[in-house]
């Protein structure tokens, strides 16, 4: 649609003032179709909006899932250090008889 192409940041996610906006900058003599068209646009960008947060969030909750990873992982080897150094305390030192 060359008019969205065109003037893609005039429109928003208001269907009167993306109506407004429209008879602004075509002639569209139908009322029925002006509405549809606005309609059209409306919804289009309310869909790209939605889509985008989607994105946003979901990028999110894989980089909260690769963080937590990361720290467990951090936990899981600092702990096995701690016991690895802990058990070799606890042993008995050898007499060389």
């Amino acid at each position: 649609m060359e008019i969205l192409q065109d003037n893609k940041e005039k429109f928003g996610t208001d269907f009167i003032e993306n109506k407004k906006i429209l008879e602004d900058i075509s002639i569209v003599r139908s009322k029925e179709l002006k509405n549809e068209l606005a309609g059209f646009i409306t919804k289009l960008i309310k869909r790209e909006i939605r889509d985008n947060e989607e994105k946003i969030a979901k990028e999110a909750e894989v980089a909260k899932k690769e963080s937590s990873v990361e720290d467990t992982s951090s936990t899981t080897t600092e702990q096995s250090i701690e016991e690895t150094t802990s058990s070799s305390q606890n042993e008995p030192e050898k007499s060389s008889d």
